[in-house]
């Protein structure tokens, strides 16, 4: 008997687990989330000077989530979504800024991403020759 009143407590706490969000009091909620569903897109972004990530110290690091809505510790997210976006998250065909002249210096900055990128895990490295290289790759997804 005991066990059976166990079992009946366990189901009952379990169904009003599962259904309680369905009573009319939360449905009566407005909802704040978006009815589709939606790949996910959430990035963190390092920058540091050296020659490769593995041996250079990330010097800023930023995150940048692109959907349902740009957002992000990233300052220019609403701008830097829209070039992933048009360039479909591939960080090697982002437009180059035209009119930027940058000076043959070489002091290597290194940039990586990692996160997820319409559902599909990313991670990505590029070296760049310097700070002006970088900034004029892509007007905002590099600029922080």
């Amino acid at each position: 008997m005991r066990n059976t009143a166990r079992w009946a407590a366990t189901l009952g706490l379990a169904a009003t687990a599962v259904c309680g969000p369905l009573t009319g009091a939360a449905l009566a909620q407005p909802t704040t989330t978006p009815n589709a569903l939606y790949a996910p897109s959430a990035l963190v972004l390092t920058v540091g000077h050296g020659d490769s990530a593995a041996t250079v110290t990330p010097e800023r690091a930023v995150t940048l989530t692109c959907a349902p809505t740009a957002s992000g510790t990233h300052p220019a997210a609403v701008s830097a979504c829209a070039e992933l976006r048009a360039a479909d998250g591939d960080f090697d065909a982002l437009a180059v800024r035209d009119g930027v002249l940058c000076t043959k210096e070489y002091d290597p900055v290194v940039v990586t991403v990692d996160g997820v990128w319409r559902g599909q895990r990313v991670s990505y490295e590029r070296t760049f020759a310097n700070e002006c290289v970088k900034s004029f790759q892509g007007s905002s997804v590099f600029t922080f």
